[in-house]
């Protein structure tokens, strides 16, 4: 099963299956998810002790309820193709990375297929065009084949892929570190050279982050507004970081349309999928995409299934043994803390950019969050008082948070419309 699902992992990243002429039309991605999925049925590794597991397919049920409800029967089923192999990549990765050592090989394909792609950029970037055969973005913005061909995509993936580098570098002596920090150093320039707004923002989240954990806030925001402004300077998009300038009015602009639809199918949205038939633009910002798109009951899901993930891993970095009769060792104790602080810090990298992007869907977010599932549900077997997290108890949570966050989502909308007017 594990080395199955790593071979997915590596084929959704690198993707050789878009650009080898050998492999085009060949459904290897696919043929390996369904091998790794019935290893998944056949192995005793398999767990359901996290929400995640219970609320993820409700979703799929719901996005394929919201294209039926909307006029549409035939996209029920369309959703559960599109949607039905990222909740199978979903449970079989989280199985797969309970223990530690597994978690930081996953960490490892990931950090080197970025890595990989990174590379990729940066000839692209010297000579104007890829191995894969993809010429730099007209506006010199690097960008790579299949699922990653948006600059903004490629900025995500190293964002999120940067911590896991740093926390690797902490392992294999003297060279392993080198090596690592080498990678480090890649993706940051990977990031530069996508030049996209929402990925400077999400490494200056993750700096952020991180001081704040270490240094305390008064640190970690003098620091983070530091790199504000050198980010300015080192990107001319970052200069035009304004509600006013027509790439971002355009967002805002999108926003207040998934705003305007949730108001006008609050239930189960306007249908996924179904937001360019309203906007030429799409939402860019997946928060509001999930909500126009599958209305209130969808959103409320989506938003418990990614905070759950945060709660774990700060629930793990504040976690305190027993005085008496745990046999938690001070070195494995952490250990667990570094592997939650680094997914911790992948989590706070990729939504930051999702919060500027529409990649609700994606396989991507699902693969970490299916990491940090894993850990945690593992984390539970070593760590005898470690709290468990039940649905059935603590649904009722999520329905105030979302209307939380629904208004705090109007008032963003409303203020950026007065400001950029």
């Amino acid at each position: 099963m594990f080395p199955l699902i790593l071979l997915y992992v590596v084929l959704t990243i690198v993707r050789p299956q878009d650009y080898m002429p050998a492999l085009v039309g060949v459904p290897v991605l696919s043929v390996v998810l369904v091998l790794a999925f019935a290893s998944w049925l056949a192995s005793s590794a398999k767990t359901f002790a996290a929400p995640q597991f219970v609320i993820l397919p409700i979703f799929l049920v719901v996005l394929m309820i919201s294209t039926a409800v909307n006029g549409w029967f035939g996209g029920a089923l369309d959703q559960l193709q599109k949607f039905g192999p990222v909740v199978i990549a979903f449970f079989v990765f989280a199985a797969a990375c309970t223990q530690p050592r597994r978690l930081l090989i996953s960490m490892a394909v990931i950090v080197l297929c970025s890595a990989v792609l990174a590379v990729h950029g940066i000839q692209q970037a010297r000579t104007g065009i890829g191995w894969t055969g993809t010429p730099i973005g007209e506006d010199g913005r690097i960008q790579y084949v299949g699922i990653f061909n948006d600059p903004n995509d490629l900025g995500l993936l190293f964002a999120a892929a940067l911590p896991m580098s740093v926390l690797l570098s902490r392992h294999g002596g003297f060279l392993g570190r080198l090596f690592w920090l080498g990678c480090s150093a890649l993706l940051l320039y990977g990031v530069y050279l996508t030049n996209s707004r929402g990925a400077l923002l999400a490494v200056l989240m993750v700096a952020g982050v991180y001081l704040w954990r270490r240094r305390g806030a008064v640190i970690a925001g003098t620091l983070a507004a530091a790199g504000l402004a050198g980010m300015k300077l080192l990107s001319s998009r970052m200069q035009e970081l304004d509600a006013g300038e027509e790439s971002a009015s355009g967002r805002v602009d999108a926003w207040y349309t998934g705003m305007h639809l949730f108001t006008s199918h609050p239930i189960f949205g306007v249908g996924a999928g179904n937001f360019t038939e309203y906007n030429d633009l799409t939402a860019h910002n997946s928060f509001v995409l999930v909500l126009a798109e599958t209305g209130f009951v969808g959103y409320a899901l989506w938003l418990a299934f990614v905070c759950y993930s945060f709660w774990m891993m700060l629930t793990l970095l504040r976690y305190a043994p027993a005085e008496a009769g745990d046999p938690i060792q001070p070195v494995q104790l952490r250990r667990e803390r570094a592997i939650a602080l680094t997914l911790l810090l992948s989590l706070c990298g990729l939504f930051t950019a999702a919060f500027f992007l529409s990649r609700s869907y994606t396989v991507v977010m699902y693969l970490i969050i299916a990491m940090v599932t894993g850990h945690y549900v593992g984390a539970r077997q070593r760590l005898p008082d470690l709290r468990g997290f039940t649905l059935g108890k603590e649904w009722w949570r999520w329905v105030p948070a979302a209307m939380g966050s629904i208004v705090g989502l109007f008032v963003l909308v409303a203020v950026l419309l007065k400001t950029s007017g």
